[in-house]
């Protein structure tokens, strides 16, 4: 089977001019040779296509693949990660990870809350702030929680995102607004602990593998699982598999979120506590990270005994069997 590989890789992007913040999302080669090889592993004859830019010339150039692994994230808009899975589809071939419409929504973090709530999954009360003027008509109870609206990887999260009153949440909409160009969510602060549950699956063969505790160190920025934390977790973040109610809360959860939103393959779902200790849906990843070292679905996976070559086949299995590949 030809499997072909889509991805961003960073330090293209960052030699075309764009900045570290800019591109944090994106892959490094460990990433892309990694799963390249774990591919091989499986018996699979890759190829390794690149960005959106280089499949686009590919498709026309009439090259074609039995199967894409996708793990692009894209540049620009809400749209960005589902452009890919988009002309693939356009094109007819199969690929791993969702489709073009829950990639969409998932970004935009309102939608998906809206859908997960509508499910009767719990996530804390929010609003969006589209101006300036919009913050001064959120009816939210403090403390609040303000980040950009389609970001990942923490982009725009900081100690200042936890907010304690109105003059508060006007100053920094306003500078999330003109920083990030984009709308920004509010919601209800939960005070309790932080997790982040890996699943594996689509619909009813969902299964969530494990949950692990973000557990922030005296050196981490306070509230929140920032940017800044991410970037530079060995030193300021340590990680524990959540076992017996934590982790079944969060599990039940996490579970009812994915399927609500029809994440497929596998994923990441973020999940925080209230101050009763009950778990709530705060965002979904459906395109999570893949760093076999430093990204949080195979950390999770090493954790329950998963290495990072069973994670890479069964998601490849997963899309197999969805496509009839």
């Amino acid at each position: 089977m030809t499997v072909g590989l889509t991805y961003d890789l960073r330090a293209d992007w960052l030699a075309a001019g764009y900045s570290e913040l800019e591109t944090a999302e994106f892959d490094g080669e460990e990433t892309v040779a990694a799963i390249d090889a774990a591919l091989l592993a499986e018996g699979c004859v890759t190829e390794r296509i690149g960005s959106y830019r280089e499949l686009i010339a590919s498709l026309s150039a009439g090259r074609r693949w039995d199967l894409v692994f996708n793990f692009c994230e894209g540049m620009y808009g809400l749209g960005r990660e589902s452009l890919v899975p988009a002309l693939l589809d356009a094109w007819r071939i199969p690929y791993t990870f969702s489709d073009p419409a829950v990639l969409g929504v998932s970004l935009h973090k309102a939608l998906a809350k809206r859908i997960v709530r509508d499910a009767g999954v719990p996530t804390p009360a929010f609003a969006i702030v589209e101006c300036a003027d919009d913050a001064r008509r959120v009816d939210l109870r403090y403390p609040l929680f303000a980040k950009p609206l389609a970001e990942g990887t923490g982009k725009g999260i900081t100690p200042r995102s936890r907010i304690n009153g109105a003059a508060e949440l006007r100053a920094v909409c306003a500078e999330l607004l003109e920083a990030h160009r984009q709308p920004v969510i509010v919601e209800e602060y939960l005070p309790g602990r932080e997790f982040t549950t890996g699943i594996i699956g689509t619909g009813p063969e969902a299964e969530a593998v494990g949950t692990m505790e973000v557990i922030l160190l005296d050196s981490a920025e306070a509230h929140a699982y920032t940017y800044v934390n991410k970037e530079q977790c060995d030193d300021r973040v340590r990680y524990e598999l959540a076992r017996g109610t934590d982790a079944e809360g969060c599990a039940r959860v996490a579970l009812g979120a994915w399927r609500a939103l029809g994440g497929r393959d596998a994923g990441r779902v973020d999940i925080r506590m209230d101050a009763d200790g009950n778990p709530s849906f705060m965002e979904v990843n459906p395109l999570a990270g893949l760093h076999p070292r430093h990204s949080d679905l195979p950390i999770i996976c090493t954790m329950v005994g998963i290495p990072f070559q069973q994670l890479i086949g069964r998601i490849l299995a997963s899309a197999r069997k969805r496509a009839g590949v």
